[in-house]
């Protein structure tokens, strides 16, 4: 499933499109696809794994999902769930994805706050969420879209092996200085991931994620499907400490 730094370069991408005037669209989304000609995009915004295509009294949510993807100004040989064709000859094409129409204003859709990437991003606010949950373990609370909008399951084993904490640690059990690592680390551990999966050295970084030897103690890493969401974990019996 793409991250939100995923989503971030998909946004940059298409970024072109702001402005510009849908001819047609067509796909099998269930959709009404006839409400998108001659609509002008007004904006093109991210929230976390969301992508957002904003027009005058709706938008367009596409979410990738597990193996969704997209092409610019080209095709797969599928059929698209959504394509977005323009008078120039330009075209945007989404495959095995969601795609919702969100009604009205996007903003009362959408805690801009809750988005590690966003510049309305609220530390405190995180941190608050957080200790409202003192029995979500963390590999949980790391992937609640709620509290940490984009972070995906490799920004989950990255950080939590950055700052030497045990998955199935508890929020409440958390010192103070370890619960504010938790949320510092996993904005700026996204925002590296932008920069590495830009110049397409990503995996070259991790330390963690489908890892089997822990480069601290040159030990087996474990790894297991973790907690309520059972998304796969990678971490060290000895270096990431377990808070209960």
């Amino acid at each position: 499933m793409p991250e939100g730094p995923s989503i971030r370069i998909l946004q940059e991408a298409a970024n072109s499109f702001s402005g510009k005037t849908v001819e047609k669209a067509h796909g099998n989304a269930k959709i009404d696809m006839a409400r998108l000609a001659n609509q002008e995009i007004k904006a093109l915004l991210t929230w976390g794994k969301h992508f957002l295509i904003v027009f005058e009294d709706f938008t367009v949510r596409i979410h990738l999902l597990m193996f969704g993807s997209y092409r610019i100004n080209e095709r797969k040989d599928a059929i698209p769930r959504l394509a977005l064709l323009f008078k120039d000859g330009q075209e945007l094409n989404f495959y095995t994805c969601s795609v919702k129409y969100l009604e009205g204003d996007i903003n009362t859709h959408y805690d801009w706050s809750a988005d590690v990437m966003s510049d309305s991003w609220d530390a405190a606010a995180a941190r608050k969420k957080l200790r409202a949950n003192a029995s979500m373990l963390v590999c949980d609370a790391l992937l609640e879209q709620d509290i940490f909008s984009g972070v995906g399951n490799i920004i989950k084993n990255e950080v939590l092996f950055r700052i030497r904490l045990h998955p199935l640690s508890t929020v409440g059990s958390l010192p103070s200085a370890k619960l504010t690592a938790l949320v510092t680390q996993a904005r700026k551990y996204s925002f590296e991931f932008l920069e590495w999966k830009k110049a397409f050295v990503l995996k070259q970084h991790w330390l963690a994620h489908t890892k089997k030897i822990c480069p601290r103690c040159q030990i087996p890493f474990l790894k297991g499907h973790l907690g309520q969401k059972k998304r796969r974990a990678f971490y060290c019996e000895r270096c990431q400490k377990k808070y209960t």
